[in-house]
């Protein structure tokens, strides 16, 4: 996602993501056609790098810069616009069907309030999109998916919505214009807790209430985050995004975050990013997301692609992503990874010098006789080797929180 470390992959883009016209919260469109969250002109305001990213114009970074950034969001807490990824919510008393004839997970399973990262997949096994699908405490599904995968995300629902309900299934969507919020890091639920009726500590990791924020109605708070720190993402309604950005923002603590630490600190937490670590083109059982898949999932084999997934959860699959660390010049995405040898075994799809460990990390796919931990591998970068190890993920620990 950016330059200087992380940020290289953000001028580039994920494949497919460049200028999309999905949904999320908009105020409008920007320069050179791009979309606005309801949060623009706050950014601007407090010094943010504004950047083009799937369609939309986000802050890269602030004036603290992306090291100090992604270090303050592990020791304190950093509020993140996520307000592009898309929010839909599948009504209708097939909704749980309707969704798991799209993606891999086991919806039927999850209680009320709580919530799972699932895959769309197609028919080849690929990766269509990650995404988080929540069974709320009212009645719909609460789906919140990847901004570079909104066109093609909503044409494949809208076109299933269409098919059950041609033959009498129940199901409809409705696509949220709120924005979305993203507060991360160890000092998130003190902040937080000031502004909230109910009692954070009762709110696990994954789960989701709908509550008022700081004087603000109508919120969803979902307990989760991209960064391996506690957080949370709030889904607020549009015209009272700014005026609850800026009541946390007056926390001293608190301290507005962009795309360039975000990156980063995802990459530190193992996580994948749509587009480079995963796409259409990577199935589950290679990405090491074979946990999405429902037990229940599995033996049906109902979900698209299953014939072609199962075998390879049966035969083992012939590359898998890894993680890597190295010394010399960052890793960046497309570099080669080189066996003992020599001879390339694989790719880098993500990398960067990590602020927390001040060593390089990356991940990418090796072949699988190359992917045990430990096993020593190079990488090459301006056409030098360099050493790397295959290492476990994720690089620093994650710190979700699940109520006792």
């Amino acid at each position: 996602m950016l330059r200087a470390g992380c940020r290289a992959a953000l001028p580039r883009r994920p494949p497919g993501s460049a200028l999309l016209s999905g949904a999320g919260a908009g105020a409008g469109a920007g320069e050179g056609g791009l979309k606005r969250t309801p949060l623009d002109a706050l950014h601007r305001s407090r010094g943010g790098r504004m950047v083009p990213f799937a369609g939309w114009s986000l802050p890269l970074h602030y004036e603290q810069g992306h090291l100090q950034s992604h270090l303050h969001t592990r020791r304190c807490c950093s509020l993140f616009d996520v307000s592009h990824m898309p929010q839909t919510r599948v009504y209708g008393r097939d909704r749980v069907r309707f969704m798991e004839s799209l993606v891999v997970g086991d919806i039927a399973e999850l209680k009320p309030g709580q919530g799972t990262l699932t895959l769309f997949t197609n028919e080849r096994g690929g990766i269509v999109d990650d995404l988080i699908v929540t069974n709320t405490l009212e009645d719909h599904l609460y789906v919140v998916s990847n901004a570079g995968c909104a066109d093609k995300d909503l044409a494949i629902m809208r076109g299933r919505a269409a098919e059950l309900q041609a033959t009498g299934g129940d199901v409809h969507l409705e696509v949220l214009d709120n924005a979305l919020l993203a507060l991360q890091g160890p000092s998130m639920a003190r902040v937080l807790q000031a502004g909230l009726p109910d009692d954070l500590a009762k709110l696990s990791f994954m789960n989701s209430i709908t509550t008022t924020v700081f004087g603000v109605p109508g919120c969803r708070v979902t307990r989760c985050g991209y960064t391996g720190e506690d957080g949370v993402e709030i889904s607020v309604p549009a015209e009272r995004a700014v005026e609850l950005a800026e009541r946390l923002l007056g926390v001293p603590e608190v301290w507005p975050a962009g795309l360039a630490a975000r990156d980063s600190l995802r990459l530190e937490a193992g996580l994948c990013l749509y587009g480079n670590d995963i796409d259409e083109t990577t199935t589950p059982v290679e990405a090491g997301l074979l946990w999405t898949l429902g037990k229940r999932r599995r033996a049906a084999m109902d979900f698209p692609g299953a014939a072609i997934i199962m075998a390879q959860v049966k035969e083992k699959p012939k590359r898998k992503r890894v993680g890597l660390t190295s010394v010399g010049p960052p890793i960046r995405p497309h570099t080669a990874i080189l066996g003992p040898e020599g001879t390339p075994v694989g790719t880098v799809t993500s990398g960067c010098p990590s602020p927390s460990l001040g060593k390089n990390i990356a991940m990418g796919y090796v072949e699988a006789a190359h992917s045990r931990a430990g096993t020593a591998l190079a990488v090459e970068v301006r056409k030098k080797q360099h050493p790397a190890l295959v290492t476990k993920m994720p690089f620093v620990p994650t710190q979700y929180y699940m109520a006792k």
